[in-house]
């Protein structure tokens, strides 16, 4: 059987199972071997009951000792009963609806049983455990990521089929690699992964494998950090930066010039400028933009900012026009809700260049809005747009610079990695007279203090926030923003202005809710982390999340950067009934810490990059195997592989650089699609 042989014709698959195999991504041969189990079950510890608590997992050789005996309890459930013994004690073991297993059974044979040990004082029991003949049954068995009506023994059983049909498994990384990094060939990398016979199998496949996948991802990176080297005739002749800043009523941190500095030499050189400025919630990325702007503009060039939101887009109008409308710098808001008139004259005198700068939503790369000298792009929260978005404002131009901005901390040793195609520029110091929020850690039991806080901070004239958790349909004990909304506007907070803002509602509605809590319309903003990245209300001063332990450390940071953006003293209060010590850990963390790297670093520790990057944040392909934390130093190897294979062969033209190109491809390919 061929690698790109169809799921379907594996023997024991068929037409029906092929879809629910399609389900999880697997199509092929190939796509099947590379879905990678997600942890094993050590069926070689064997013990005996009597070395057994109630409850405890555990793997028992036994002989079955009665015959199966079977009742029907309902309609669509048959129970087969049986006895099993381990030569100390006797195992009562029930099978649910599980006809062929029952039927499989012989007495006085050897049997594996792998499950949770029932134990009381005169006997033992197991549910449906596992059950194979001890002569042939595996050792170490994968558990595999399953659905429903695909179990992971279904898996498996397909796995094992498919790796026995197939040939050597052709190898990818020629001997050269293999021999420097201590690397097993693909092949018994691909067996061991699915089937080791013992933990020295397993870790030198999954060695193997996870360079592989990180040196394909490298190569990637590096090749599209590359092809983005398409020389610019765009000229900044004079860095204009000294005097942007005289016009600044506040002194800019040593990072924001810095970030400044590295922006204005980028745009001075052959090439585009590919940046990425990263900086806390608070640390000033709209004053670098501005400052990078200026220069552009005063070199006689055309500017574009794109925001997420068209109140973030208003937002940065209103700041950046605060800053350089008095030195005649035109700038100009084009949204969804421009009026139709407005938005033909704003594109008439775009494209005679009239407009310096056009800050705008996704209304400014619609193909009927041009410019006459576009040199200098910006995206703000660039996880926001997808890649063809701000592929399309860069195209308003020829071979323009780019800058993107982005307030989501990712920890120092992973930027590099995670934004492979930009160079890095981080602001790592907060402006002057940012207000340090206090941040508490209480259970419910406080809601009615917090309740009179929240009221006398609105007394005063000031504003907060109530976040909400997403909450599923069937967790009945946990309230929605909705339901929370309701109940507050009746009790607690009856007679103040409440708003409402979540996911479900339309971006128009959202918008007006924001724009009225913006303006103090809105006294108390129930909502859930659409919120998250929002608008700038330096009056907001109050921020409670409920149950605060569903959310990750990044997520509680990027909410509590709503608050303390003004010159009043703000307070975050995370409210848990959580019992989990690791919860209480992470919110302590919060209490402990406001550096949003320190959280981030903190948070991909706890919880995994799984949880830590969504898709959407930051655009890379899924890792199949590979974990961007454990996995470090391996990702630090395989960085000075890929350079060192680009330096000999760029273009991968090399016959023994050919299959890594094809990974390369497809790994990419996967992205782009999904």
């Amino acid at each position: 059987m061929e690698l790109n042989s169809n799921i379907q014709f594996i023997k024991g698959v068929g037409e029906k199972k092929a879809k629910l195999f399609n389900s999880l991504g697997i199509f092929d041969v190939d796509s099947l071997i590379h879905f990678f189990p997600r942890k094993y079950e050590d069926w070689t510890k064997t013990a005996y009951v009597s070395e057994l608590n109630d409850g405890d997992d555990a793997v028992i050789k036994a002989t079955m000792i009665t015959p199966i005996k079977e009742s029907r309890i309902r309609r669509g459930l048959t129970l087969y009963k049986c006895r099993f013994s381990d030569g100390e004690s006797v195992i009562n073991v029930t099978i649910f609806n599980n006809k062929y297993l029952a039927q499989s059974l012989r007495v006085y044979e050897d049997y594996i049983l792998f499950g949770k040990i029932e134990r009381n004082f005169t006997a033992a029991s197991m549910s449906s455990p596992k059950i194979e003949r001890a002569e042939s049954a595996i050792h170490i068995h994968p558990v595999y990521p399953a659905k429903d009506k695909l179990t992971s023994r279904a898996i498996s059983k397909v796995m094992q089929t498919a790796l026995e049909s197939i040939g050597e498994i052709p190898e990818t990384l020629t001997e050269e690699i293999r021999s420097r990094y201590n690397l097993i060939t693909l092949d018994r990398a691909i067996r061991d992964i699915h089937f080791p016979k013992s933990e020295k199998d397993y870790i030198p496949a999954r060695n193997r494998l996870i360079f592989e996948e990180l040196l394909t991802l490298q190569l990637g990176l590096l090749k599209l950090k590359s092809s983005k080297r398409k020389e610019t005739a765009i000229k900044i002749s004079n860095d204009y930066t000294d005097e942007f800043t005289a016009l600044l009523a506040f002194e800019m941190t040593r990072a924001q010039k810095r970030a400044i500095a590295d922006c204005i030499m980028d745009m001075q050189g052959s090439f585009p400028m590919n940046r990425l400025i990263q900086g806390d919630v608070g640390s000033g990325k709209t004053a670098v933009a501005a400052g990078v702007i200026y220069t552009a503009v005063k070199n006689g060039y055309q500017c574009a900012l794109m925001a997420p939101t068209e109140i973030l887009a208003t937002q940065h109008h209103k700041a950046l026009c605060k800053m350089m409308e008095s030195v005649g710098v035109k700038i100009v808001l084009l949204t969804g809700s421009t009026p139709a008139k407005e938005k033909r004259e704003i594109k008439s005198r775009l494209l005679d260049g009239e407009i310096d700068l056009l800050i705008g939503t996704h209304a400014i790369i619609q193909n009927d809005v041009e410019f006459k000298s576009l040199a200098l792009v910006i995206t703000d929260e660039q996880h926001r747009f997808g890649v063809k978005q701000r592929a399309q404002l860069s195209k308003k131009g020829d071979a323009v610079h780019t800058l993107v901005m982005s307030a989501t901390p990712i920890p120092r040793t992973l930027g590099l990695i995670l934004y492979g195609d930009l160079d890095i520029s981080i602001l790592d110091e907060l402006p002057p007279g940012r207000q340090e929020i206090r941040t508490d850690v209480v259970d419910s039991r406080y809601h009615e203090r917090l309740y009179k806080f929240i009221r006398d901070a609105v007394d005063r004239g000031e504003q907060a926030y109530i976040v909400c958790p997403m909450v599923e349909e069937n967790e009945l004990e946990i309230k929605s923003a909705e339901e929370l909304a309701q109940e507050l506007s009746q009790s607690a907070f009856k007679g103040y202005n409440l708003g409402l803002l979540h996911g479900k509602m339309k971006p128009k509605d959202k918008e007006t809710v924001m724009k009225a809590f913006a303006e103090n319309d809105v006294q108390i903003l129930i909502a859930t982390t659409v919120v998250e990245v929002g608008i700038d209300v330096p009056n907001a001063t109050v921020m409670v999340i409920e149950n605060a332990e569903r959310f990750g450390l990044s997520t509680l940071h990027q909410l509590r950067g709503r608050i303390g953006r003004g010159n009043k003293k703000s307070f975050c209060v995370l409210v848990s009934d959580s019992k989990s010590e690791a919860s209480r850990e992470r919110l302590l963390a919060m209490k402990q810490n406001s550096d949003g790297f320190k959280i981030a670093e903190i948070d991909l520790k706890t919880r995994g990059p799984g949880d830590f990057f969504g898709k959407r944040q930051h655009g890379l392909p899924d890792l199949k195997i590979a974990d961007m934390v454990n996995d470090i130093d391996t990702l630090r190897l395989a960085q000075e592989c890929a350079n060192e294979i680009l330096d000999r062969d760029y273009n991968l033209d090399l016959p023994e650089n050919q299959p890594l190109l094809e990974q390369i491809n497809r790994m990419f390919r996967e992205l782009e699609n999904s």
